[in-house]
């Protein structure tokens, strides 16, 4: 029998045993502020300040120095700009000031021509079309203009080799499809305007041999017109002389380098800085050096004296230790983990100086002229406490004091305990410049086993202007060679042998050889000295196709090369043009030679005195495989 339900207890019931309560309180804590002043919150009053100065015994900051941070900071600069110019080896002239120095340290004269050899036809078509269009600009001719415009393309004209029977100079122009294609395109249709260019530079007029004129002195003075326009377009030395072929160029073919001198009036005389190795590119205060010689004749005064009052900062770099003991830092960059050697006194030092002393370092803005020699002549810092101190430089002590340290200061030539140089040296250059394809490019190699330097031609320049790889050029000539080389007799008594003395291999023509000699009244052991390989058509000399390495081959001179500036990594040459702006927005355009680092050593399969199968047809009996 089951048990009858109880009966629900009233809610009196429930209320008075209090067992199960079904009201809830909470309270809520309100911050209620007594005053509208935050001052005093603002002051984070610290409760236990003997904590506080027990922390900074422990840590050592008590024993500092009595110093006060920079408020303020007042320099007196005096600027002088550069007014003269050297190339090494040539006459001091005065420094252009509508281009950069980087125009006057790199340019090279434009290759028209290698000996009896023609080049360069892109530029010669171009100031022929700059030539006729301004003749048809000023209508100076009427209505006779086409045939007046065929008497200079027949005066001026632009020659098509014989390809049935070529000459030693046509074969650069014969043997590549794309330039024989290109040369039968220009032939009689348009005039070679390097020879006008070069009539009228010589002093001749731009009327001499054309008929039926009526405005000869206007037509003259659109000559020289043409003339100026050109020698605008693309910088080139000057002063070229039968002495001097390369005119002011500053390329030293001998240690393959730039080197130049730039001076500037400062007080107390004139200052000689030179760039003793500049490879080219980026030009900036490390390339020189105080030249302590004799000065370049510039007489421009100084500028005037720069005063100026600056605010120092603090140096701030990424993964500084913070100096509060509350902030934590971000860690991205972890000086702990760097593992210095004993010997890595570089890095030891800026570890310190990044763990140690980085809240004790600040900068200061010092805006300064741009192209400009700067003698900092005083430095007056104020600190916190209103004192003011005379700073003077840190390395200002002997070039021959190894304890002398210091930043963007130049060194001097030859330097015997003179006076450090404390002087900043902003040159005239420009942030950027554009630099455009490779129009040739070489790589000076060291080959162990044949004992040799290689000059290996990677691209060449081909007659109509563009850069093709230097393999391919060499392949293609020497295949037109074989094609027109002169028959030889059939020898009564051909070699029956199955095998043929070899007395040396063949190597490819545009792999040019340097070989080690010793220059009789030299200082210098040994150097490179251009050579030639014997061409496996007719065993004449292979020359070479850059200007890079035809140093003074077309004049009959040798060409050596210092045998440090060819390392084990070897060296790479480049030439190409370069285009920028002035700061007028003046576009200049110039020709230079770059260097860089090589690729390592090689070998190029250079063997003597060896067995070879007998050759069994004119082609492998020429090339001597």
């Amino acid at each position: 029998m089951s048990e009858p339900n109880p009966v629900p207890p009233t809610f009196a019931e429930e209320l008075a045993g209090r067992r199960h309560p079904t009201v809830g309180v909470w309270n809520r804590l309100e911050g209620r502020p007594r005053t509208a002043d935050f001052e005093r919150a603002l002051r984070v009053e610290v409760r236990d300040p003997l904590w506080m100065l027990t922390r900074q015994w422990q840590l050592g900051e008590f024993r500092g120095t009595d110093a006060g941070s920079p408020v303020t900071a007042t320099y007196s600069v005096s600027p002088s700009r550069p007014t003269r110019f050297r190339p090494h080896g040539g006459p001091p002239e005065d420094l252009p000031t509508d281009r950069p120095l980087e125009t006057m340290a790199e340019r090279r004269l434009l290759p028209f021509a290698f000996g009896d050899e023609e080049i360069a036809f892109d530029l010669r078509v171009m100031i022929g079309h700059r030539w006729l269009k301004l003749l048809g600009k000023h209508n100076l001719l009427g209505l006779d203009l086409f045939r007046f415009e065929r008497q200079y393309i027949a005066k001026y004209p632009i020659q098509l080799p014989d390809p049935e029977h070529p000459a030693k100079e046509d074969t650069a122009r014969l043997a590549h499809p794309e330039v024989w294609a290109t040369m039968q395109t220009i032939a009689g249709r348009r005039m070679d305007g390097y020879l006008l260019y070069r009539h009228i530079k010589g002093g001749g007029n731009a009327a001499d041999g054309i008929n039926g004129l009526l405005h000869r002195a206007t037509l003259n003075s659109l000559g020289k017109r043409l003339v100026a326009w050109f020698d605008a377009l693309i910088d080139q030395p000057t002063g070229v002389t039968p002495e001097r072929p390369d005119g002011d160029a500053t390329w030293d073919p001998r240690r393959l380098e730039h080197r130049f001198s730039v001076s500037a009036s400062v007080p107390g005389g004139e200052k000689v800085v030179t760039a003793q190795e500049y490879p080219g590119g980026e030009l900036d205060w490390h390339a020189f050096s105080v030249d302590p010689g004799p000065p370049l004749g510039g007489t421009r005064p100084p500028e005037k004296t720069l005063s100026r009052t600056v605010f120092p900062a603090p140096v701030r770099f990424s993964g500084m230790p913070l100096p509060r003991w509350w902030a934590i830092e971000d860690g991205r960059t972890n000086f702990a983990a760097v593992r210095p050697d004993s010997t890595d006194l570089a890095r030891l030092i800026f570890l310190e100086f990044a763990l140690v002393f980085s809240n004790d370092w600040y900068q200061l803005p010092c805006d300064l002229p741009a192209g400009t020699m700067n003698k900092i002549r005083g430095l007056v810092v104020t600190d916190v406490f209103g004192e003011r101190l005379w700073i003077t430089p840190a390395g200002a002590g002997d070039d021959e004091d190894q304890r002398r340290w210091s930043m963007f200061t130049l060194d001097t030539i030859g330097a015997d305990h003179v006076p450090a140089d404390t002087d900043l040296l902003l040159p005239p250059s420009v942030p950027k410049v554009a630099e455009g394809p490779a129009l040739e490019e070489v790589l000076l190699i060291r080959d162990e086993n044949a004992n040799l330097v290689w000059g290996i031609e990677q691209t060449v320049r081909m007659p109509t202007g563009e850069p093709r790889r230097g393999s391919e050029a060499a392949a293609e000539a020497l295949a037109f060679r074989q094609r027109h080389a002169e028959p030889t007799p059939d020898e009564e008594d051909p070699p029956r042998a199955p095998l043929s003395y070899q007395a040396m291999n063949a190597i490819p023509e545009h792999w040019i050889p340097f070989i080690p000699v010793r220059v009789p009244g030299d200082n210098r052991e040994i150097q490179l000295q251009r050579a030639a390989m014997p061409s496996v058509v007719d065993g004449r000399p292979v020359p070479a196709r850059t200007t890079l390495l035809r140093h003074g081959f077309d004049a009959g001179t040798q060409y050596f090369v210092n045998e440090e500036e060819v390392p084990q990594a070897g060296t790479r040459l480049s030439v190409a043009f370069n285009r920028t702006r002035w700061r007028d927005g003046r576009v200049v355009l110039w020709l230079s030679a770059h260097r860089g680092v090589g690729r390592g050593e090689a070998s190029s399969g250079l063997r003597f005195d060896t067995l070879i199968n007998t050759p069994t047809t004119p082609t492998e009996a020429l090339r001597g495989s």
